[in-house]
């Protein structure tokens, strides 16, 4: 069987400068591309760690054609939290969460010992999008 592997996944963002200013400098990702195209723009950004693996910092709506009416629609999903998220590993989850809280991200919840093995926290980016920070517990 083929080997399957993750190489890309979107995040909508509605301020692609507040998202490379958190994304690079907070989170520490590498910018890779910064693409525009029909009054939209697309980032690309990825852990050095994981050259293979890219996040795409998009329009909440990346299509031309879409109406008023749906981006508007998705504006709002955006501004409410409600679209996409992102999970990340971490070798210490109370560092990270440190390091995150103390240049002002927006905490969700503080490092906590989850049930299913992990310990985590979480915050939200500058769009309103859900970053969670795993790091797996000793078994």
């Amino acid at each position: 069987m083929d080997d399957i592997k993750l190489s890309t996944c979107f995040i909508a963002v509605d301020d692609h400068d507040k998202a490379i200013a958190f994304y690079r400098d907070v989170l520490g990702l590498e910018v890779r591309n910064d693409v525009g195209y029909e009054g939209m723009r697309w980032v690309t950004v990825g852990s050095p760690a994981q050259p293979d693996v890219s996040i795409v910092l998009e329009p909440p709506l990346a299509d031309p054609n879409a109406s008023e009416a749906d981006r508007k629609v998705m504006a709002e999903l955006l501004a409410k939290g409600l679209l996409r998220g992102v999970l990340f590993t971490t070798d210490d989850c109370d560092a990270t969460f440190k390091r995150i809280s103390e240049a002002g991200a927006d905490v969700v919840q503080e490092p906590m010992d989850q049930f299913y093995g992990v310990r985590d926290c979480s915050f939200r980016d500058p769009a309103g999008n859900l970053l969670r920070f795993n790091q797996p517990l000793a078994q």
